[in-house]
């Protein structure tokens, strides 16, 4: 990269999970176990009632275990209004600890709903607060762990509730309540009951807009003993969150920076919403890839109903040597006899797990670019893990690093009251900082001017041509020529020539905009990332405009790639790294290691890459070289769809 970009190598940011809090929360029961994480199945009550029945277990037993290797079951003994009595919870407890699995509580604080919409307590009524109590009481009256379900939100509004809320936000009551519900209702009676019980919140996926709903990820997360994190991502495009896929990741890592050194127990993944089946593998490849310690399958009904799983429109790339191999594992199942319903959902579980437990170990701790999410904070929803999809690796957390080289700073970070000063002194230190447009926009009549003159001026621009080029003079395209990408609505952003430089820029016409805009400040550089009025155009981006956007920003980083949208790349403190495509065909992908004749080597195989190119030929050669490029060397690899490769890099 250009010489006004400072590298340091001890600049790299990372967080690592630590090893489990205790060490009865790390012993792998003997039962079936990976080598690198726990298994784990969770069961709704009406499955714990139905246990109950020793025929109904063993036959749902042998049809989830001749699929899969679990080692614990979470057993629910309260959901929607239904508890199942003690003695169904002990029966099925006694049925599963004689099978040699680990055995724990689960409770649903829900409330049914009308018409497929969640419904929560109304925690301002007595009955309700009462059966909520009673559900605690009677998970820690049977088991030493007990996990809730993440319906442990709040989102009634009945009159006692606008009563008790008074003058305050919606958000702030709820968090209010919500803090008290959980000492009063559920932790002081589940502890009165068990002193032993270790209590676990597992958080949703939505964590974007949990505090408007009484979540609180800074005081109630630590109330608990454990958090738990809801990696479930589901389909990006027909599920009403649109979740992407790197957030099965991402959102690992944001909970791990919350309860640190083991305080996330684990990521849980479901089989809802899928248009195909190699998405649910997606999850808990992802999930794993976060160095979560433990993957709970939701639910138990789901691995041992009577239906084969269903394969999904997969046609593309059905019959490719694809990282999950549908075609293999349905080829591999042994049915029982004449009615068996065929490989279910628990083959499907199991195919994706045993396959990346092989890689698993050989990953170090995860490290990404850090990006400042304040407690209680929204903006930009979910932009991390759009930035994931196009091969940024992020390391969310909850507090400002100041021990990295580059943050990134979306309008989230708006909620924090001393941002501008904690910006400033980022730069004086000799860091960069990446702010957002969106954030740009919320700041800049609250102190942003005082460390550059940037201005959103409220306009749209439809971008079509995108130019690439450091310093003055011509730019050249970075258009994709065997491709033409769609015109992209972007904000417009107004700034002083010479004083900031758009290091990449959009044109629109005769009319420009900045992409990637960069200004000095002090020891440091600040640059402003432009996003797209939707968050999902920069899938639509030319591929040249992704790269260079991660040539800046991660000029610091042990490896970047260059790869179209959709191949996301997770890394980590011992140089391993992981490519993964969610792309429906095969992706043609750069890997990029500076320095000179580096060695990266396949931790599959074991076989050595070899470099695409000479390593001290520049990577970008249509970019205007006004300073030499520093050495590198470049692999090229093929990434099958809906696939991923580990590899290490070697000096």
């Amino acid at each position: 990269m250009t010489r006004f970009i400072r590298t340091a190598a001890c600049s790299i940011f990372f967080l690592s999970l630590m090893a489990g809090a205790s060490a009865r929360a790390q012993d792998a029961p003997a039962h079936g176990h990976y080598k690198n994480f726990r298994t784990a199945i969770y069961v709704v009550v009406n499955a714990t009632k139905e246990l109950a029945d020793p025929k109904v277990f063993e036959a749902q037993y042998d049809r989830v275990s001749r699929q899969l290797k679990f080692d614990k079951v979470y057993i629910e003994v309260y959901r929607n209004h239904l508890f199942a009595t003690d003695a169904e919870i002990e029966t099925v407890k006694k049925e599963f600890e004689a099978k040699g699995v680990t055995v724990a509580g689960g409770v649903t604080l829900a409330a049914g709903g009308q018409g497929g919409q969640f419904g929560t307590f109304d925690y301002e009524n007595p009955a309700d607060r009462e059966e909520c109590k009673k559900a605690a009481e009677l998970a820690a009256k049977h088991f030493n762990e007990v996990i809730l379900d993440d319906f442990f939100f709040y989102a009634s509004k009945s009159d006692a509730d606008i009563a008790a809320k008074g003058a305050r936000s919606w958000t702030q009551y709820r968090l209010d309540k919500m803090r008290e519900v959980a000492e009063d209702l559920v932790l002081e009676p589940a502890r009165a009951v068990n002193p032993n019980v270790k209590m676990i919140i597992k958080y949703p996926n939505w964590y974007e807009h949990f505090q408007g709903l009484g979540y609180d990820l800074d005081k109630e997360s630590h109330m608990f003993d454990y958090i738990y994190t809801g990696t479930e991502t589901r389909d990006p495009l027909i599920t009403d969150q649109l979740l992407q896929q790197y957030e099965s990741y991402e959102i690992v890592r944001y909970y791990d920076n919350i309860r640190p050194n083991g305080g996330n127990r684990g990521g849980w993944v479901d089989t809802y919403s899928l248009r195909y089946i190699d998405r649910y593998a997606e999850q808990l490849w992802d999930t794993l890839f976060a160095k979560a310690p433990e993957i709970t399958l939701f639910n138990w009904t789901d691995m041992a109903g009577p239906l084969p799983a269903e394969a999904g429109d997969r046609k593309q790339w059905q019959n490719l040597p694809t990282s999950f191999n549908w075609n293999k594992a349905v080829k591999a199942y042994r049915p029982t006899g004449k009615g068996d319903p065929g490989p279910g959902w628990a083959t499907a579980a199991a195919a994706s797990l045993e396959q990346v437990d092989k890689i698993l170990g050989q990953l170090g701790n995860p490290i990404g670019i850090p990006s400042y999410k304040p407690y209680q904070s929204d903006g930009e929803d979910f932009l991390q893990n759009y930035l994931g999809n196009i091969g940024i690796p992020i390391e969310m957390t909850p507090t400002f690093t100041t021990s990295a080289k580059l943050v990134l700073l979306t309008e989230e970070a708006k909620y924090d009251p001393d941002i501008v000063k904690k910006i400033e002194r980022q730069l004086a230190s000799g860091g960069d900082v990446v702010i957002t447009s969106g954030l740009l926009r919320a700041l800049q009549d609250k102190g942003i001017r005082d460390v550059v003159e940037w201005e959103d001026t409220g306009r749209i621009i439809s971008i079509h041509d995108f130019l690439n080029g450091f310093g003055a003079g011509n730019g050249t395209s970075l258009n994709d020529p065997k491709q033409d990408n769609p015109a992209i609505l972007f904000p417009e952003i107004r700034f002083y020539t010479n004083d900031s430089w758009g290091i990449v820029r959009g044109i629109s016409g005769a009319k420009g905009d900045p992409i990637l805009l960069m200004n000095r400040y002090s020891k440091g550089v600040i640059y402003l990332l432009t996003i797209p009025e939707n968050e999902s155009d920069l899938y639509n981006l030319p591929q040249g405009v992704i790269t260079q956007i991660k040539n800046y920003l991660l000029a610091d980083f042990p490896v970047r790639i260059d790869a179209p949208a959709l191949v996301s790349m997770f890394a980590y403190d011992n140089n391993a790294f992981v490519i993964e495509s969610y792309r429906p065909t095969a992706s043609q992908v750069n890997i990029v290691v500076p320095g000179l004749d580096r060695k990266v080597r396949d931790l599959a195989t074991g076989k050595l890459l070899v470099a695409r190119r000479p390593p001290n030929v520049a990577v970008n050669p249509g970019r205007r070289h006004i300073y030499p490029e520093p050495p590198q060397t470049v692999f090229s690899v093929k990434i099958e769809p809906h696939s991923y490769v580990a590899y290490r890099i070697e000096k």
